[in-house]
Protein backbone atom coordinates (compact mmCIF):
# COMPACT_ATOMS: atom_id res chain seq x y z
CA UNK A 1 0.00 0.00 0.00
CA UNK A 2 1.53 3.23 -0.64
CA UNK A 3 0.62 6.98 0.15
CA UNK A 4 -0.45 9.15 -2.15
CA UNK A 5 -2.20 12.20 -2.22
CA UNK A 6 -5.95 12.28 -3.57
CA UNK A 7 -4.46 13.61 -7.05
CA UNK A 8 -2.85 10.25 -7.64
CA UNK A 9 0.97 11.43 -6.71
CA UNK A 10 2.93 9.46 -4.27
CA UNK A 11 3.93 11.24 -0.99
CA UNK A 12 8.03 11.59 -0.44
CA UNK A 13 8.17 11.15 2.97
CA UNK A 14 10.91 12.88 4.54
CA UNK A 15 14.33 11.27 5.37
CA UNK A 16 15.22 10.34 9.02
CA UNK A 17 18.45 10.35 8.40
CA UNK A 18 20.55 13.21 7.54
CA UNK A 19 21.76 14.18 3.85
CA UNK A 20 25.67 12.97 4.95
CA UNK A 21 25.02 9.64 6.46
CA UNK A 22 25.18 7.26 3.76
CA UNK A 23 28.47 8.17 3.18
CA UNK A 24 29.29 8.06 6.73
CA UNK A 25 27.72 4.50 6.68
CA UNK A 26 29.77 3.68 3.64
CA UNK A 27 32.81 4.29 5.07
CA UNK A 28 32.43 2.15 8.01
CA UNK A 29 31.37 -0.69 5.76
CA UNK A 30 34.73 -0.40 4.37
CA UNK A 31 36.29 -0.02 7.41
CA UNK A 32 34.56 -3.44 9.24
CA UNK A 33 35.60 -5.17 5.97
CA UNK A 34 38.88 -4.48 6.02
CA UNK A 35 39.33 -5.36 9.91
CA UNK A 36 37.80 -8.82 8.99
CA UNK A 37 39.80 -8.92 6.08
CA UNK A 38 42.85 -8.91 8.68
CA UNK A 39 41.30 -10.78 10.87
CA UNK A 40 41.16 -13.79 8.33
CA UNK A 41 44.24 -13.12 6.69
CA UNK A 42 45.68 -13.83 10.46
CA UNK A 43 43.09 -16.77 11.17
CA UNK A 44 43.98 -18.59 7.94
CA UNK A 45 47.54 -17.65 7.15
CA UNK A 46 49.59 -18.34 10.36
CA UNK A 47 47.63 -21.95 11.13
CA UNK A 48 49.09 -22.43 7.33
CA UNK A 49 52.35 -21.26 7.34
CA UNK A 50 54.06 -24.73 7.57
CA UNK A 51 55.96 -23.41 10.67
CA UNK A 52 58.03 -21.74 7.66
CA UNK A 53 59.68 -18.45 9.43
CA UNK A 54 59.31 -16.49 5.70
CA UNK A 55 56.01 -16.77 5.60
CA UNK A 56 55.22 -16.16 9.48
CA UNK A 57 56.91 -12.91 8.93
CA UNK A 58 55.05 -12.59 5.39
CA UNK A 59 51.68 -12.92 6.73
CA UNK A 60 52.22 -10.52 10.05
CA UNK A 61 53.12 -8.32 7.99
CA UNK A 62 49.93 -8.17 6.22
CA UNK A 63 48.11 -7.80 8.63
CA UNK A 64 50.14 -5.04 10.27
CA UNK A 65 49.38 -2.93 6.86
CA UNK A 66 45.93 -4.29 6.83
CA UNK A 67 45.87 -2.81 10.65
CA UNK A 68 47.46 0.29 9.72
CA UNK A 69 44.93 0.86 6.64
CA UNK A 70 42.09 0.19 8.69
CA UNK A 71 42.95 3.08 10.85
CA UNK A 72 43.61 5.34 7.40
CA UNK A 73 40.15 4.22 5.81
CA UNK A 74 38.24 5.13 8.89
CA UNK A 75 39.13 8.91 7.86
CA UNK A 76 36.78 8.86 5.17
CA UNK A 77 39.40 11.06 3.18
CA UNK A 78 39.79 10.90 -0.71
CA UNK A 79 43.36 10.13 -0.46
CA UNK A 80 42.54 7.25 2.09
CA UNK A 81 40.27 5.86 -0.38
CA UNK A 82 42.82 5.97 -3.24
CA UNK A 83 45.56 4.41 -1.00
CA UNK A 84 42.80 1.48 -0.16
CA UNK A 85 42.53 0.56 -3.24
CA UNK A 86 46.38 0.37 -3.84
CA UNK A 87 46.75 -1.58 -1.34
CA UNK A 88 44.01 -4.23 -2.60
CA UNK A 89 45.24 -4.10 -5.77
CA UNK A 90 48.47 -5.53 -4.52
CA UNK A 91 46.84 -7.62 -1.92
CA UNK A 92 44.78 -9.26 -4.53
CA UNK A 93 47.74 -9.69 -7.03
CA UNK A 94 50.35 -11.21 -4.09
CA UNK A 95 47.02 -13.62 -3.18
CA UNK A 96 46.82 -14.96 -7.19
CA UNK A 97 50.75 -15.37 -7.48
CA UNK A 98 50.58 -17.45 -4.38
CA UNK A 99 47.61 -19.09 -5.33
CA UNK A 100 49.18 -19.82 -8.76
CA UNK A 101 52.27 -20.91 -7.49
CA UNK A 102 51.65 -23.00 -4.43
CA UNK A 103 47.96 -23.54 -4.87
CA UNK A 104 47.03 -21.45 -2.08
CA UNK A 105 44.09 -19.31 -1.53
CA UNK A 106 44.16 -17.40 1.72
CA UNK A 107 42.29 -14.35 2.03
CA UNK A 108 42.47 -13.44 -1.74
CA UNK A 109 39.19 -13.87 -1.89
CA UNK A 110 38.38 -11.49 0.64
CA UNK A 111 40.88 -8.95 -0.81
CA UNK A 112 38.58 -9.16 -3.76
CA UNK A 113 35.13 -8.06 -2.10
CA UNK A 114 37.15 -5.13 -0.21
CA UNK A 115 38.24 -4.17 -3.92
CA UNK A 116 35.05 -4.63 -5.75
CA UNK A 117 33.57 -2.80 -2.47
CA UNK A 118 35.82 -0.10 -2.74
CA UNK A 119 35.26 0.89 -6.31
CA UNK A 120 31.59 0.99 -6.13
CA UNK A 121 30.78 4.21 -7.58
CA UNK A 122 28.69 4.86 -3.80
CA UNK A 123 31.55 4.08 -1.97
CA UNK A 124 33.80 6.37 -4.36
CA UNK A 125 31.73 9.42 -4.05
CA UNK A 126 31.25 8.83 -0.57
CA UNK A 127 35.07 9.09 0.01
CA UNK A 128 35.34 12.03 -2.33
CA UNK A 129 33.20 13.81 0.30
CA UNK A 130 34.96 15.88 2.48
CA UNK A 131 34.63 14.27 6.19
CA UNK A 132 32.74 16.15 8.58
CA UNK A 133 34.35 17.41 11.23
CA UNK A 134 33.25 19.57 14.68
CA UNK A 135 33.28 22.82 14.58
CA UNK A 136 37.00 24.51 15.62
CA UNK A 137 35.45 26.92 18.48
CA UNK A 138 32.10 26.81 19.80
CA UNK A 139 29.73 29.94 18.86
CA UNK A 140 29.19 32.23 21.34
CA UNK A 141 32.80 31.93 22.95
CA UNK A 142 36.17 33.92 22.98
CA UNK A 143 38.96 31.26 21.14
CA UNK A 144 42.28 31.43 21.80
CA UNK A 145 43.24 33.98 19.13
CA UNK A 146 40.66 36.45 20.40
CA UNK A 147 41.06 36.24 23.58
CA UNK A 148 45.27 36.89 23.23
CA UNK A 149 44.71 39.41 20.37
CA UNK A 150 43.64 41.96 23.76
CA UNK A 151 46.60 41.11 25.80
CA UNK A 152 49.44 42.51 23.51
CA UNK A 153 47.70 45.19 22.07
CA UNK A 154 46.22 43.20 18.91
CA UNK A 155 49.95 42.39 17.95
CA UNK A 156 51.89 39.41 18.39
CA UNK A 157 55.01 39.66 19.92
CA UNK A 158 58.29 37.81 18.24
Amino acid sequence: MRATKPGGQRVRRPSIRPPGEPGRLLVRLVTRLVIAQTIAAAAVGLPFSKRQLSSILITLAMVAALCGLAFLVRSGTKTAWLVAVGFEVAFVAYGLSRFFAARYLGGTLFAIITLGTLVHPAVARAYAEAPLRAPEEPPGELGLGDAAGDTCGGQILG
